[in-house]
């Protein structure tokens, strides 16, 4: 059985335009966002078997490009598809239209604001929050992927996108995929080195937050910089 052979009023497609997103299952929208099943199988069976491997919505949202990509049918065009629909789901999540309103005064702020963006990765990301005099939200540039060290997160990168921004003040954020928020003497010896470069070209380093899952660090609550 393909989608076409489902009646009219059962598609998902048709389903969301009469009842709403809302009212469709994790299965219906996976269909809708593949698109299409292969030779043979339905998408909406393409859809279930994948939530059925990953073990729901969690676990697929949690799989990697080269996880999902592996599984029959699916390829890296689809998988590619599947990332991106989560990713901007975790942005809606992490960035509100209050957020660029928010004074950013406290480590809880800025861990609310990229929590959802940040809590599930499975590698390193290194973010820099961008702030004006006033300690309000610029934008956020995403530094690097991969470990933290002096040779990824460079000084020249970091501060070419707060003064292209012209930025008054930045605060940086990564994640650490264990869940473990301690900082690493990595972490402790890169935030020192972009201090001072920070304090060279008169922008200031406010705070170096670590992310793992829902709970965060603040190495300057730390006093360790």
């Amino acid at each position: 059985m393909t989608i076409h052979d489902l009646p009219l009023a059962d598609r998902p497609r048709e389903r969301l335009q009469s009842v709403g997103v809302e009212a469709l299952s994790a299965q219906e929208i996976l269909a809708l966002i593949l698109g299409r099943g292969i030779s043979g199988e339905s998408v909406m069976v393409t859809a279930q078997r994948l939530l059925k491997q990953f073990g729901g919505i969690k676990g697929l949202a949690a799989a990697s490009l080269e996880e999902l990509s592996q599984v029959r049918g699916i390829g890296i065009a689809k998988a590619a598809q599947i990332i991106a629909a989560v990713e901007l789901a975790r942005r809606v999540e992490g960035y509100t239209e209050a957020a660029n309103k928010a004074q950013f005064n406290s480590p809880e702020v800025v861990a609310n604001l990229v929590m959802g963006r940040l809590k599930d990765k499975k590698k390193e990301y290194f973010l820099a929050i961008l702030l004006d005099t006033r300690n309000q939200l610029i934008r956020i540039a995403e530094v690097s992927v991969g470990s933290l060290d002096s040779s990824i997160v460079h000084p020249r990168e970091v501060f070419k996108e707060a003064i292209s921004a012209s930025a008054a003040g930045v605060i940086f954020v990564h994640n650490h995929p264990s869940g473990d928020t301690e900082a690493s003497k990595d972490d402790i010896a890169v935030t020192k080195r972009l201090a001072q470069a920070g304090q060279i070209v008169g922008i200031d380093v406010l705070d170096h937050i670590i992310i793992g899952g829902r709970n965060f660090t603040s190495l300057k609550r730390l006093g360790l910089f």
